[in-house]
């Protein structure tokens, strides 16, 4: 089975992930960021793998470390239950919809990290939640699942829903 288990402590942060890659979409978060496991949980349930993310961080300074953490252990462990990607298709692209926002997310398991991010977010912040964040989740991402993601979001005039057609 593709799956992995990662911890990842510093000084900032405690993280432990656990994913499985052949799951059913069944999830348990808690991350103390709630914009951050709704995002979260839109992975698993539209990608249909088990995710289970447990994270402690300096969220009193704020959620930076957190959010850039828990998308480092995540690529860590999509790394590791992708193993030698044999039987995997090596590109992939999803447009995704939703109301009136329209996002393509374009994926190569290169072995390359990379990240071409090309979001224009409505505004500065989702609830208490800053959407500069989304974007240093991916690069965290992409940085340790050594893959190569564009993002472009097309259209949106909801934030909310400019972030939920990345995540799905």
């Amino acid at each position: 089975m593709r799956q992995a288990e990662i911890s990842r402590n510093t000084l900032e942060t405690r993280i432990t992930v656990r994913l499985n890659l052949d799951g059913t979409g069944q999830c348990r978060l808690a991350t103390g960021v709630p914009f951050l496991d709704h995002m979260l949980d839109q992975v698993a349930r539209h990608g249909l793998i088990d995710l289970e993310v447990e994270a402690d961080g300096d969220l009193h300074v704020d959620a930076h470390h957190t959010v850039e953490d828990i998308g480092i252990t995540i690529g860590q462990a999509l790394s590791k239950a992708v193993g030698d990607k044999k039987g995997l298709r090596r590109y992939g692209h999803a447009y995704v919809p939703l109301d009136e926002a329209l996002s393509r997310v374009v994926i190569d398991l290169s072995g390359r990290p990379g990240l071409v991010f090309g979001v224009e977010f409505t505004r500065a912040t989702i609830g208490a939640f800053d959407v500069d964040l989304i974007r240093e989740f991916f690069q965290g991402l992409v940085n340790h699942a050594l893959m190569t993601l564009h993002i472009d979001n097309l259209r949106g005039a909801n934030a909310h829903h400019q972030a939920e057609t990345i995540f799905k």
